[in-house]
C-alpha cells in the first residue's frame, strides 16, 4: 500500500510506513475482519431501528481506517452516486406537509447510510478478495441458516414465542415482513448450490443441507415475490456455471445433480404441502390476491403514484404517499424513488442499478477466478431488480450490500489479470 495522495494498484490508502503503525494496521485489519464479520451477521437482525446492523457498520468505521482499508477507483461510481443523491434526497425531504420532518430526515438518512453500506462493502473486498469473500459470505450464510430455522420452527410452532417470528401466519423470522425475510434467504443459497454443483464428497452434502434449510424456509414466507426469486435465481446460477465455468465432464454431472435436487425439492414440498394448515395457505397464497386489484389495490395505487411521480419533479418527500388517496405506499421502487427522493434523486437511484448489472454481466465475460463468486451474486442481484418493481426494496439492508460486493469482485477481476485459478480455492 503507499501514502495517501499516491496510487498503488488502484487503491487510495492513508498511513505511515514506520514499524509501529504497520503493527497497528495488522491488529487491526484482523479486527477489522472480525468486526466485518459480525456487521453482515446482524444484517438479519432488523426487528427494531436502528437495528445492530446501523451500531456495528458504525463501530467498524473507525477500525477500517486504522486498518487503512483501501479506496478504489473503480468504486468511486457508488461514491459519486451517494453524492450526487445526497442534495436531491435533501430537497425531497422539506417537501412533506403531512409527515413530520424528523421522520422525513430519518428516513433519508438511512438511505444515505444505506448507499454508504455500499461503498464500504466493495472497497473492503476488493483487496484480498477470496479470504474477505470467504468472512462475508460465511458470515451472511450462518446468518441466514440461524433466521430460516428460527421461521419455519417459529411457523411450525415448535418453539417458545412463536408469534414473535411469525406475521399473518407467515414466517418473518427476525424480520418485520416476510416479504423481506424470504428474500434476504437467497443469495446465501445460491452459492450452496454452486458448492452442490462444483464440489464433491462433505462439502457438496454440507452445501445441500443449507440450501435445502433456506429452501424451506423462503417457503414458509409464503412471498409469492421470493418463491420466483430463489426459483429464477437458482435457475440462473444453474445456467451460468454450466456455460461459464464447467467442464464436460461436470456438465453431465450438473445435469444429474439439476435433476435429483428437483426430485428432493419436490419430495420435501409435498411433505410440508401434506400438512393442512400449510397446504391451506399455499393455495391462498398462490392465488390472485384481493389486494392486487381495484383503484386501490396495488397496481391501481401504482398508477397512481406515477401520475403523481410525473407532477412534482422534486418529490413529494418520505412516507407522504401513504397519507393521500390511500394508506399504503405504491409497493414498486422505480416509482417510489421518484416520489421520495424526486427526479434527481430517482435518476441516481436508477443509475446504481443501472451500472451495478453492467459491472456485473460485464465480470462474467472476462475469464477470472473471481468469477464463480460474481455468478450467485448477479444472479441474485438480477431477481432483485425485478422483484422491485412489486415491492419497496430502496430500504433492504442485504440489496445494498449485494450491489456493494458486484462492485468490489469487479475491482477485483478487473485489477487481477488472471484467467482462473484452482477451483478448490475459489469455491465460496
Amino acid at each position: 500500500m503507499s501514502s495517501i495522495g499516491t496510487v498503488d494498484g488502484g487503491a487510495f490508502t492513508a498511513g505511515s510506513k514506520g514499524f509501529g503503525f504497520a503493527v497497528l494496521r495488522s491488529k487491526t485489519g484482523r479486527l477489522l475482519d472480525i468486526l466485518v464479520g459480525f456487521w453482515v451477521f446482524t444484517g438479519a437482525m432488523v426487528f427494531i431501528e436502528p437495528s445492530p446492523y446501523e451500531v456495528s457498520f458504525a463501530a467498524m468505521l473507525p477500525v477500517a481506517i486504522l486498518a487503512g482499508m483501501g479506496l478504489y477507483r473503480s468504486t468511486f461510481g457508488l461514491l459519486a452516486i451517494m453524492i450526487g443523491f445526497i442534495p436531491f434526497a435533501l430537497i425531497a425531504v422539506f417537501q412533506v406537509r403531512i409527515t413530520p420532518l424528523d421522520d422525513a430526515l430519518i428516513f433519508t438518512a438511512v438511505t444515505i447510510f444505506l448507499l454508504l453500506t455500499s461503498y464500504f462493502i466493495a472497497n473492503y473486498l476488493a483487496e484480498d478478495t477470496t479470504r474477505r469473500s470467504r468472512i462475508v459470505i460465511g458470515a451472511y450464510t450462518a446468518a441466514a441458516v440461524v433466521v430460516s430455522l428460527i421461521g419455519t420452527l417459529a411457523y411450525l410452532r415448535l418453539i417458545p414465542a412463536a408469534d414473535l417470528f411469525v406475521l399473518y401466519g407467515r414466517a418473518k423470522g427476525t424480520f418485520k415482513d416476510p416479504n423481506v425475510f424470504g428474500p434476504f434467504l437467497v443469495l446465501p443459497a445460491m452459492f450452496a448450490l454452486q458448492r452442490v454443483l462444483l464440489l464433491k464428497g462433505r462439502r457438496a452434502l454440507f452445501a445441500g443441507m443449507v440450501y435445502g434449510i433456506l429452501f424451506v424456509g423462503v417457503f414458509a414466507s409464503f412471498s409469492r415475490a421470493a418463491w420466483g426469486h430463489f426459483a429464477f435465481s437458482s435457475i440462473m446460477v444453474m445456467g451460468l456455471v454450466f456455460w461459464l465455468e464447467a467442464a464436460a465432464r461436470d456438465k453431465v454431472r450438473i445435469m444429474i445433480m439439476s435433476l435429483l435436487g428437483l426430485v428432493m425439492l419436490g419430495v420435501a414440498l409435498a411433505g410440508l404441502l401434506s400438512i393442512p394448515a400449510v397446504s391451506s395457505l399455499f393455495e391462498e397464497r398462490a392465488a390472485g390476491q384481493s389486494y392486487d386489484q381495484g383503484e386501490t389495490g396495488r397496481f391501481g395505487r401504482q398508477g397512481y403514484a406515477w401520475d403523481l411521480a410525473l407532477e412534482n419533479p422534486s418529490g413529494i418527500g418520505p412516507k407522504e404517499f401513504r397519507n393521500l388517496r390511500v394508506s399504503e405506499d405504491p409497493h414498486n421502487s422505480y416509482v417510489t424513488v421518484l416520489l421520495v427522493y424526486g427526479w434527481g434523486g430517482g435518476f441516481f437511484y436508477y443509475l446504481l442499478i443501472v451500472l451495478t448489472l453492467w459491472r456485473g454481466f460485464a465480470a462474467l465475460a472476462r475469464p477470472s477466478p473471481y468469477r464463480l463468486i460474481m455468478i450467485p451474486l448477479i444472479s441474485t442481484f438480477v431477481m432483485l431488480v425485478g422483484e422491485s418493481a412489486i415491492i419497496d426494496t430502496d430500504h433492504w439492508r442485504h440489496y445494498f450490500l449485494i450491489a456493494g460486493m458486484i462492485w468490489g469482485i469487479s475491482t477485483a477481476i478487473r485489477n487481477d489479470h488472471r484467467s482462473g485459478a484452482p477451483r478448490e480455492q475459489m469455491v465460496i
